[in-house]
C-alpha cells in the first residue's frame, strides 16, 4: 500500500476509536462556532490527534484542518476534516465520517473517508483506483437525467445560498432525488449507486478526500462552474456521463441561460 494511504489509514483507525467513544454518549460537549455551525468536543480531539501523529510521522508536511486552521509549509500538505456531518454527530444520527487527504503541488494525492457508526470507508490513491470494503469503486453507467439518482445538500441550504429553483429545475429533470448530504453522497457516488450529488456550500476539508476518491472511482468532480478543484465554495460530483447536462441547469457557469 502507498505509504501516506497506509498512514492515513491508521490515523483513521484512531480517529473512530474516538468519534465512536463520544457518539451517543454523556460526555459529548457541543459549542456554537462564530459562523453558528456547531463543534463538539470529538471534533478537536480528533483533528488534535492525527496533528500530534502529523508531527511525529511527516514532520516537514503541512497541515489545515476545519478547527485549528493551517500549520507549517511545503508542497505536501495534509487536509482534514476530523467530523464530516456533526449537526448529524451531535444529534445521534450515525451518518458522520472522518475525512483525511493528502494533497502535492496541488493534486490530492490520497482520501480517506471513514464513517465508523456506518461500518463504511472508501478511500483512494492517486492512479491507484478506489475502494470500499473489500471491492473496488466504479461510478455508474447511466447516461440520461431521466434514469439519474440525484443526491444534494437539505432545501435549506440551497434556499440560503440562492439556488434552490436551479435546483429544483435538475430534480425535475432526474428520475429520484435524495437529500442525503455531505460525504455520504459522494461516496454513494463513487460505488455507483448513485449518479450526481450536489453542494452548494464547502470548504476544502469537506471535499478534498472525497474528490480524489470520486474521480478514482471514474467519476467527476467540480465545482458549479466546472472547474476542477475541491476549494471552490461549491461542488458536484457525477459519474461523469451526467456531468456537464447537469451543470446546464444548476452550473453557475451557464446560469443566464438555465433551462426551465
Amino acid at each position: 500500500m502507498n505509504p501516506d494511504l497506509e498512514l492515513a489509514q491508521r490515523l483513521a483507525d484512531a480517529a473512530d476509536a474516538i468519534t465512536m467513544r463520544h457518539f451517543r454518549s454523556s460526555d459529548l460537549r457541543v459549542e456554537t462556532k462564530p459562523d453558528h455551525t456547531p463543534v463538539s468536543n470529538a471534533d478537536r480531539e480528533v483533528e488534535q490527534m492525527i496533528r500530534e501523529h502529523l508531527a511525529a510521522d511527516r514532520p516537514a508536511d503541512a497541515v489545515v484542518g476545519e478547527e485549528y486552521g493551517s500549520s507549517g509549509e511545503g508542497s505536501r500538505r495534509w487536509i482534514i476534516d476530523p467530523v464530516d456531518g456533526t449537526k448529524n454527530y451531535v444529534r445521534g444520527i450515525p451518518v458522520f465520517a472522518t475525512l483525511i487527504a493528502l494533497e502535492e503541488d496541488g493534486d490530492i494525492r490520497v482520501g480517506v473517508v471513514s464513517a465508523p457508526a456506518l461500518g463504511a470507508r472508501w478511500w483512494a490513491s492517486r492512479g491507484e483506483g478506489a475502494f470500499g470494503g473489500d471491492r473496488r469503486l466504479q461510478v455508474s453507467a447511466v447516461g440520461n437525467l431521466r434514469d439519474a439518482q440525484l443526491c444534494h445538500a437539505g432545501l435549506e441550504a440551497w434556499r440560503d445560498a440562492g439556488s434552490l429553483e436551479p435546483l429544483l429545475n435538475l430534480s425535475r429533470q432526474c428520475g429520484r432525488g435524495r437529500g442525503f448530504g455531505d460525504f455520504w453522497q459522494h461516496m454513494l457516488v463513487a460505488q455507483g449507486s448513485a449518479d450526481i450529488a450536489l453542494e452548494p456550500v464547502v470548504s476544502l476539508w469537506d471535499m478534498a478526500a472525497v474528490k480524489v476518491i470520486v474521480e478514482e472511482a471514474g467519476g467527476t468532480f467540480t465545482d458549479l462552474s466546472g472547474a476542477p478543484t475541491a476549494d471552490g465554495g461549491d461542488a458536484i460530483s457525477s459519474n461523469g456521463l451526467l456531468h456537464e447536462a447537469a451543470l446546464k441547469y444548476i452550473g453557475r457557469r451557464t446560469s443566464a441561460a438555465r433551462p426551465g
